[in-house]
């Protein structure tokens, strides 16, 4: 009898070293967890209006077990995240985007603040980040299109310059005293690189100096060249573009494999985005059976970005009245989904991405009570 009592003690033992293991697993600091957010798809492609990144922390140090998601957080929400004990709430839209002058039980906002460190729960908003990433919001609307090509609309720069520097400063110089003079002056200067090769200018053989600068660097090289004018020929001041990045930006163009008449790509959309019901506005001289091959599409609300862009069908969340009456004047048909109908489809993706990134480190859970506050009756 004792032995048999003792038999089955190893495998309780591994039973909770498992639960232990898989325990020490299941959390992420706060900052390595931004860091990480940031790795997915960085704040750096957000529009320079919006208010993306940490939006409310809880005194360090701060652990995540359990991210939350949303697309819209609401008071409802809120009550939501607290029952389910989420450590992180990842917003879609910014629930902080105005100033806050004060904060007290007076606004649903400053609730949500007061509620969010009451219980050391940290809201995290991506926003316009996520339209512009590649694997963002934006592509995962253009899924629902069936089988495409697509490019940004609005192409995101990149986050630095290629090189030092936002100018280039370029100029020949004759003589070998003459360059050993300019390169000493130009190397002194904080804020510029100096590279140089050979040229020549019909028979005469000369230096081509190009500089990298900043802006501030730029006034001191200008002044340098003003006062030395007698060294240098043959100039050109180049103000330098951050590159286009590919696959990121705003919108997206889409062109279809095949063109499917218009009536088709409405059950498509429909079916993409679970919803019984659409808005849809007839570009003049269209139809139901009017082909459609080339779409314009933006997530939210379209109006800024799918204005003058040349396209059979413009989809969005929302536009102004006007605006669509200026796009189907155009023969463009236009539908719009509402506003969240367009963007909350794309969480259950984002789940299933950001588990794979954080290496299923934590818990990711969606909202089941956010929804558009839009319904038709």
């Amino acid at each position: 009898m004792l032995s048999s009592c003792v038999r089955p003690v190893p495998t309780t033992v591994r039973f909770v070293d498992s639960l232990i293991c898989n325990s020490s697993r299941s959390f992420m600091d706060l900052k390595a967890l931004l860091s990480s957010l940031n790795d997915f798809a960085s704040l750096s492609f957000a529009e320079s209006w919006d208010n993306v990144g940490l939006l409310v922390e809880p005194s360090p140090p701060h652990t995540v077990n359990t991210l939350f998601l949303t697309n819209d957080l609401t008071e409802e929400v809120m009550e939501e995240v607290l029952q389910k004990k989420a450590d992180l709430i990842l917003s879609y839209h910014p629930p902080i985007f105005r100033p806050m002058k004060r904060i007290t039980w007076n606004t649903w906002k400053e609730r949500l603040v007061i509620r969010a460190l009451e219980n050391r729960v940290g809201i995290y908003s991506p926003h316009t980040a996520y339209d512009a990433a590649p694997q963002g919001v934006n592509n995962w609307l253009a899924k629902g299109l069936g089988a495409c090509t697509s490019r940004p609309i609005h192409p995101s720069k990149a986050p630095n310059y290629p090189t030092e520097g936002n100018h280039r400063v370029e100029f020949n110089v004759n003589h070998t005293q003459d360059l050993d003079k300019v390169m000493s002056a130009v190397k002194g200067i904080d804020g510029v690189s100096v590279t140089s090769f050979s040229a020549r200018t019909g028979n005469e053989e000369q230096t081509r100096i190009n500089l990298n600068c900043t802006q501030k660097a730029l006034m001191q090289v200008v002044d340098f060249l003003s006062r030395n004018k007698q060294l240098y020929q043959k100039t050109e001041i180049l103000s330098l573009e951050k590159p286009l990045l590919l696959h990121t930006g705003m919108g997206r163009l889409c062109t279809l494999d095949e063109s499917v008449c218009l009536a088709t790509m409405i059950d498509r959309i429909k079916r993409h985005l679970k919803l019984s019901h659409i808005r849809l506005a007839l570009g003049v001289g269209r139809t139901l059976e009017s082909q459609v091959k080339v779409v314009a599409l933006c997530a939210g609300s379209g109006s800024s970005v799918l204005q003058g862009v040349e396209a059979d069908l413009y989809l969005t969340g929302e536009m102004s009245h006007h605006d669509i009456l200026d796009a189907a004047s155009q023969g463009i048909n236009v539908i719009v989904c509402e506003h969240s109908n367009t963007e909350r489809g794309f969480l259950s993706d984002l789940r299933d991405m950001l588990g794979s990134h954080l290496e299923n480190k934590i818990n990711i859970i969606l909202s089941e009570t956010d929804r558009d506050p839009l319904q038709v009756v």
